[in-house]
């Protein structure tokens, strides 16, 4: 059985629509990711797969309960951590995982064992009683999601668990979440930074409602089939000017300091000499990171 299944599942919320159509299906022990912009939708579809907001179209179930009709059964198994920390400021570390550990019935000796394996992964023992809302960003996600692993459930749903995180304190909690995989969790997770894609086992592209393209990260990257080269020069501003309107060119897009330039076929050798006319000019042949496919796609930012 597949711990999620997405149907042909929409929403709205009066005339705007949050997402629709979206057909996923995921499935058991593997790191899912729902990956990206600011309003594609990724919040409202995880809010519909824990029972938060309803559907109003199409079917989800959890570990085979419908999210309509089951809800109850759905909320003891799953484990959700919004993207806003939602835990109790005014309570020390080691009083909101007591307070979590008394929501899920968990008996007193099962309690102090399960909060010291949590304390063994996430490191928070030195802080257990230190107010949580005196924690640094990384310290109350990673309390975040110890409470909502006290029950052991079979599906983790994670709305974008590292914005606004400290890169170190990112890379600690992509740790502690390989990990929970080991242990045969599911993991749902959306994030809008497209660098985290290649932590997922599949990942699918969410853009204005709908899912635009999926499957594992190198299937998405071999599936961008045209001629990719970076271009590195002094005034890459002018350079990009010469190629908007060219019928030749399927996407460019500045990255940092070089342009990512995708042809229908392979370029004028001299290219580069065309160019030099606008300063300096290094150019070379690359493969498509997932943020190259994502922005072709998508067309964004348009």
């Amino acid at each position: 059985m597949e711990p999620i299944v997405v149907r042909n599942a929409g929403k709205r919320y009066g005339d705007t629509t949050a997402y629709h159509d979206i057909n996923l299906r995921i499935r058991s022990g593997e790191m899912f990711g729902i990956v990206g912009p600011d309003g594609a939708g990724k919040t409202s579809l995880i809010r519909s797969i824990c029972t938060v907001i309803p559907i109003d179209e199409g079917e989800i179930t959890v570990e085979g309960f419908n999210t309509r009709t089951q809800y109850r059964e759905i909320r003891s198994r799953i484990g959700y951590m919004p993207q806003k920390f939602s835990l109790y400021q005014d309570l020390t570390v080691l009083q909101n995982l007591q307070f979590y550990a008394d929501l899920f019935g968990i008996s007193r000796n099962q309690r102090e064992k399960r909060i010291a394996e949590l304390f063994g992964f996430s490191r928070l023992d030195p802080f257990k009683n230190h107010l949580a809302g005196n924690l640094s960003g990384g310290m109350k996600q990673k309390l975040a999601l110890s409470c909502n692993l006290l029950h052991r459930p079979g599906v983790l749903v994670l709305d974008e668990p590292t914005f606004g995180v400290d890169p170190v304190s990112r890379e600690e909690l992509w740790k502690i979440l390989a990990e929970i995989k080991k242990e045969g969790t599911t993991i749902f997770v959306s994030t809008a930074y497209m660098d985290e894609a290649e932590f997922f086992d599949r990942l699918a592209f969410m853009h204005k409602g709908s899912v635009v393209a999926s499957g594992t990260p190198e299937e998405i990257k071999e599936s961008f089939h045209y001629p990719l080269y970076q271009i590195r020069g002094e005034n890459l501003r002018q350079m990009k000017k010469e190629f908007d309107g060219d019928p030749s060119v399927i996407a460019i897009q500045l990255f940092g300091d070089a342009l990512h330039v995708a042809f229908e076929s392979e370029p004028d050798e001299k290219l580069c000499d065309q160019l030099k006319k606008h300063g300096t000019c290094e150019i070379s042949r690359i493969k498509p990171s997932i943020e190259d496919v994502f922005l072709h796609v998508t067309g964004f930012p348009e």
